[in-house]
């Protein structure tokens, strides 16, 4: 069974830190890029961050840069996302997702997605 399971979502003040993970199963993982992305009630899907099989490239969106840092623990076959700094407005449902490609994570069109974890950032 091909499974991506993201954890460790909660509810935290403004200004405080959370680290996401999101384990995977059923695939060589090493062999994929994974991606985080998110979405609140009522807005569009939006890209996160992603990173490249290896770990040697990553990517973030501009409302998160320098407050989320992406990694990977290949041994695990996990990708943890690191928030810290976190604001209201970070407040959504955020899913992992696996393919060969990181251009195709850029894109969204991906073979593998996850169910999502809440995370609720309040003032």
């Amino acid at each position: 069974e091909v499974q991506l399971v993201e954890s460790w979502g909660g509810l935290v003040q403004a200004g405080g830190s959370l680290r996401l993970s999101c384990a995977a199963s059923g695939f060589t993982f090493d062999a994929y890029a994974i991606g985080w992305f998110r979405q609140a009630p009522g807005k569009e899907r939006e890209g996160v961050s992603c990173i490249s099989n290896s770990g040697a490239t990553t990517y973030y969106a501009d409302s998160v840069k320098g407050r989320f840092t992406i990694s990977r623990d290949n041994a695990k076959n996990t990708v943890y996302l690191q928030m810290n700094s976190l604001k209201p407005e970070d407040t959504a449902d955020y899913y992992c997702a696996a393919d060969p490609y990181i251009r195709a994570i850029v894109a969204g069109a991906v073979e593998v997605w996850g169910q999502g974890t809440q995370v609720t950032v309040s003032s």
